[in-house]
């Protein structure tokens, strides 16, 4: 007889996450994903509380979606920049006030820009770097002393970046160009490895994750540009764009005891669409 054992198998039953950038799009689909596998505290952090898709409302949402449903999770909002080491240094003492643990750090905040080569201005690259690898970089290390403290060998903490499929292949340039955008997602690809190894020791796991077109705040431009969401679909090999339950499943299986011992891999959710570009999809 096999000493499998399924039993919640993707529950975070009890488990503290913060998801940075968790007010919309893939954040927030992770955060409500979260909460109803059982999370008891959901820290939601982004850099503006008020708005349309500010902290507020995504709090709001997630804490009556738990009294709708019974839940005993709830969600925390904390606004910060997480381009910036004091505010990410700030962040954790906001977290510690409720917390003396993280289970579960999802690094979803992230910068892009797209246009000509020539006339790139500077300023882009700088905010893309800070935020879509330095600031990646910051987040493990001042966080690590509070996964450390909760993760074990049987059941580690876990860090999750969320990176790009253009991480992986040149997607776009010329007039759309997203080169530096690309850039730093390779670099994120590489420093989850790096992470992976280092805190590997300490019960801390660390994996990507690599989406695809999903839309999003982020992405509708580009996907409008590229002909909207019918021709990329078209163009897919699942003939579709991603929809919240496809982040939703990948980041309940990395951060539960399904993944205890997947460290320092991406996975790529796009349908499979970065194998091909252009007529080759349609081969």
């Amino acid at each position: 007889m096999s000493e499998v054992n399924i039993d919640g198998f993707f529950s975070l039953e009890g488990k503290v996450a913060l998801i940075t950038g968790g007010s919309r799009g893939l954040g927030l689909h992770t955060a409500t994903a979260f909460l109803l596998a059982g999370a008891k505290t959901l820290f939601i952090s982004a850099r503006k509380a008020g708005g349309e898709q500010g902290i507020d409302q995504a709090v709001k949402r997630l804490n009556d979606l738990a009294t709708q449903k019974g839940l005993k999770g709830r969600a925390i909002g904390i606004p910060a920049n997480v381009a910036q080491e004091d505010d990410i240094k700030r962040l954790v003492g906001e977290v510690q006030k409720h917390e003396s643990k993280l289970d579960i750090l999802v690094a979803n905040a992230g910068a892009t820009w797209g246009g000509p080569f020539g006339p790139t201005p500077d300023w882009s690259s700088q905010k893309i770097l800070d935020l879509n690898v330095r600031g990646v970089f910051n987040l493990a290390r001042l966080f690590s002393p509070m996964l450390a403290a909760s993760g074990s060998p049987d059941d580690p903490s876990r860090i999750v970046i969320v990176s790009s499929v253009a991480g992986t292949n040149v997607a776009h340039v010329g007039d759309n160009g997203t080169i530096m955008y690309s850039a730093s997602k390779a670099a994120a690809h590489h420093l989850g490895r790096n992470l992976a190894v280092e805190l590997g020791p300490r019960n801390i796991t660390v994996n990507t994750v690599a989406p695809g077109f999903f839309p999003s705040k982020l992405a509708n431009g580009l996907i409008d540009i590229l002909g909207g969401v019918d021709e990329l679909s078209r163009e897919n090999p699942r003939k579709r764009l991603g929809v919240p339950n496809d982040i939703a499943g990948v980041m309940l299986f990395l951060c539960s005891r399904a993944s205890n011992y997947v460290n320092g891999e991406y996975i790529s959710v796009d349908g499979g669409s970065r194998l091909g570009s252009g007529r080759l999809t349609k081969m």
